[in-house]
């Protein structure tokens, strides 16, 4: 890891990102349940909160919910009304999760849904659930096409779709890497490629994460 690279997310941070009692104790949770600590960072939740009200989002759909870090900075930037619906395999997580949820304060806003995210997103459209305005892909990556698919499936013209950990520490540059979660992301930058219902680019980005970046797409 570059100090280099943490020393400025901390200085972002602490200039852009206000110190956070609710946020704060969200991440003490998860550590203390064990949960992988591979949240979003502070500047990168307020980056998505950011879009969300860009966006004047009242419909999102998160699929990779964890311990719903990036769930909370997303539904604060919500219009009125506006509410979540976030998927998470793990019934662990997702515990953790609506625990963190109510701590925030926003039982009415947020959804979680256990469970496979596949059969999750098949059973809601049998419920023939609308169109989202924002959706945040991060979860498992080799299921990152399949994940596409739903989310255009879930889109309507001007839909943002945002996918996480789109670089992977510059392998997916690697067409021979044997990582399936690199070859995973490396479909999904395919299926964008000159897809004719959306129009999409990557960032990469350095941090106390580490290398990796985002994908950001509009739908047509």
């Amino acid at each position: 890891m570059n100090p280099v690279w943490e020393q400025v997310d901390e200085y972002i941070v602490d200039r852009l990102c206000p110190n956070d009692r609710v946020l704060d104790e969200v991440i003490v949770a998860n550590r203390k349940a064990d949960l992988p600590e591979i949240d979003v960072t502070a500047n990168q939740g307020k980056f998505l909160q950011l879009l969300v009200q860009i966006k004047g989002a009242k419909r999102i759909l998160e699929i990779g919910t964890l311990g719903a870090y990036s769930t909370i900075w997303m539904a604060r930037g919500l219009s009125e009304g506006g509410r979540i619906i976030t998927l998470e395999l793990s019934p662990h997580h997702a515990e953790v999760a609506k625990k963190n949820i109510a701590r925030a304060g926003l039982e009415q806003t947020i959804e979680v849904r256990t469970g496979n995210a596949l059969e999750q997103l098949a059973q809601m459209e049998k419920e023939g659930v609308e169109p989202f305005d924002l959706i945040f892909i991060d979860a498992d990556k080799p299921n990152n096409p399949n994940y596409l698919r739903w989310a255009l499936h879930f889109s309507r013209p001007g839909t943002v779709i945002v996918g996480d950990n789109v670089i992977r520490n510059g392998e997916i540059a690697d067409r021979h890497s044997t990582d399936p979660r690199v070859q995973g992301v490396r479909t999904f930058y395919d299926m964008l490629s000159g897809h004719p219902n959306i129009s999409a680019t990557a960032l990469q980005t350095v941090g106390s994460k580490g290398y990796d970046g985002f994908m950001i797409g509009i739908v047509k």
